[in-house]
């Protein structure tokens, strides 16, 4: 039993996870016949059959119930003392590493990374801008230590604490038909086009989400990888869109532009932060969970 090694548990754990062979191969980036062999040494190892080979899957069996259970907890158990280890360094020092939506990233981390960097100029950040699914399977792989994301995208394997709000609007020419409406509902928007931003960001998600719930179709005419070249497009004419309240560039004052509040519930959104555990983060990680966190209350 003292021949296990933490990178065949972890691969068991995502076998588990997965159901499939195969999706816990391209989970954990290795060859499917690799995973497999793991798993068949793994039991002659243990003297016992953990899974279960049927044509659609994998399922554990009583035994692998149980070696699951005690994986998990050996795996927890040294992360967190790699934690606990963190703190014994020369200082608060190090990197914490952060993947973010488009919406924080504009509207709140750069008054947040900058209160961060001021109480611990010692530590590195590495932030990243990517889309909510990306964010929470970089947080699940364990390729950063914090996501901040939008809070309507299921993350069930990751520990979740409110972050910030914000509110949607209808985003118009000046001279639109609707330009002059005090607010809005969504619905009332879709017989005009739309711009939008690619088919994998979670807000262009929702608006597909919505437009299908009232019946409808969103007529997307251009869609862009930027809240930047969405206002520009508007500007010009070319359709409406659904931007989140404080990314309205500022600096786009040139911009002819109108801001109309949706009146759906749906529209006052929630971002959140996601991590795989906050007791076994790094101190640093914990560090800058506990500022955007105290930043929270401190604006209620």
């Amino acid at each position: 039993m003292r021949r296990f090694d933490f990178f065949t548990l972890k691969l068991f754990i995502s076998v588990a996870d997965e159901g499939r062979l195969t999706a816990a191969a391209e989970r954990e980036h290795l060859a499917l016949a690799a995973v497999s062999k793991r798993m068949s040494d793994l039991e002659s190892l243990v003297g016992t059959t953990l899974l279960y080979r049927k044509p659609r899957g994998v399922e554990l069996t009583p035994a692998g119930h149980a070696f699951l259970h005690h994986a998990r907890r050996i795996l927890d158990n040294v992360e967190r003392l790699q934690a606990e280890l963190s703190e014994y360094g020369e200082g608060v020092r190090g990197h914490v590493r952060i993947h973010s939506n488009t919406s924080a990233i504009i509207a709140f981390l750069p008054q947040d990374l900058s209160a961060f960097s001021r109480h611990y100029p010692e530590i590195k950040i590495d932030l990243q801008e990517r889309v909510s699914s990306e964010i929470i399977a970089a947080v699940r792989d364990g390729l950063t230590d914090i996501g901040i994301f939008a809070g309507h995208v299921a993350a069930p394997d990751l520990q979740i604490i409110p972050y910030r709000r914000d509110r949607l609007v209808l985003v118009t020419p000046d001279e639109h038909p609707l330009a002059e409406r005090s607010s809005i509902a969504f619905n009332e928007a879709l017989a005009f086009d739309f711009i939008g931003l690619q088919q994998d960001a979670s807000l262009q998600a929702l608006l597909l989400e919505q437009a299908n719930l009232a019946g409808k179709a969103l007529r997307m005419r251009i869609q862009v990888r930027s809240f930047d070249a969405i206002c520009r497009m508007i500007h010009h004419g070319m359709g409406v869109g659904v931007l989140p309240e404080q990314t309205i560039y500022r600096e786009l004052g040139d911009l002819q532009l109108k801001s109309i509040p949706l009146n759906d519930g749906w529209a006052q959104r929630e971002l959140v932060i996601g991590v795989r555990r906050y007791a076994t983060l790094p101190v640093t990680a914990r560090h800058m969970v506990d500022l955007l966190t105290e930043e929270v209350h401190s604006a209620l």
